[in-house]
């Protein structure tokens, strides 16, 4: 008889966890003066996560304070040259872009403190994106296939994400008084959808520039929102492992 204990248990047991912090603030504002919201709420995702799950791999990647490079021409060059035809030095060029994307590659969720900065991401976000949003790696494109050339390559691997994001004004969920100034969580969600990772989950505190009480209840519910977040993710993580158990033992 087929062993499948081994196969379920890789699946099943543990998890790699990418958690990224966008922030320029280096600190946490629960615990820093001038700390960042973001990093609050996805440390506390993470903190949660960790108790429930402590076998789960954390990998951890700090943009706001260590941006990836940016992209440019020799990046361009060297990622839309056939990996068997490229140069020495583009592999260089693209070094970075692959140890980034081999780390998203490998997870199973990913935890984003992503705050709002000028309606959209930080640009030390967008250069993470940049280099991660990528032909060869992350898409295909194919002439051939002709209207539509382009497949995303990370579909059906299950990978969800948690964009937890900080605004200083208010109102910008959906159908929101300004609702149409936010284009930061639409264009990760764009982005992550059109390299196959479609699961977004969201959570944001609002009002920070308002300060006071108004900013204390936006917190409350992001923290709330958080722990809901964690507790849904769970079990459905639960349900996940519950059903491969029993696929793989009437496949045995």
């Amino acid at each position: 008889m087929k062993d499948t204990n081994s196969s379920i248990t890789s699946r099943t047991t543990t998890m790699n966890i990418l958690h990224i912090d966008a922030s320029a603030r280096p600190g946490r504002s629960d615990t820093d003066l001038h700390g960042s919201h973001t990093r609050r709420l996805s440390a506390r995702f993470v903190e949660r996560w960790q108790k429930a799950r402590p076998a789960d791999r954390i990998d951890y990647l700090d943009v706001g304070q260590q941006p990836p490079a940016h992209v440019n021409g020799r990046w361009i060059h060297a990622a839309f040259t056939p990996p068997a035809a490229r140069e020495p030095w583009m592999a260089e060029a693209l070094a970075e872009s692959d140890r980034l994307v081999d780390q998203l590659v490998a997870a199973d969720l990913v935890v984003i403190g992503l705050p709002m900065y000028n309606f959209s991401v930080p640009a030390q976000f967008k250069a993470w994106i940049d280099n991660i949003v990528r032909v060869g790696r992350t898409f295909g494109f194919d002439r051939l296939r002709g209207a539509v050339p382009y497949w995303p390559m990370l579909a059906d691997m299950g990978k969800r994400v948690v964009l937890l994001g900080a605004r200083g004004d208010h109102g910008y969920d959906a159908g929101g008084r300004i609702a149409h100034l936010n284009h930061t969580e639409n264009s990760v969600r764009s982005a992550l959808g059109y390299i196959g990772i479609t699961e977004v989950f969201e959570a944001a505190v609002e009002s920070d520039e308002f300060g006071g009480e108004q900013l204390a209840q936006s917190l409350r519910r992001a923290e709330q929102r958080v722990d809901d977040l964690v507790d849904e993710l769970l079990d459905s993580r639960g349900r996940i492992a519950t059903a491969d158990t029993t696929l793989s033992a009437a496949a045995a």
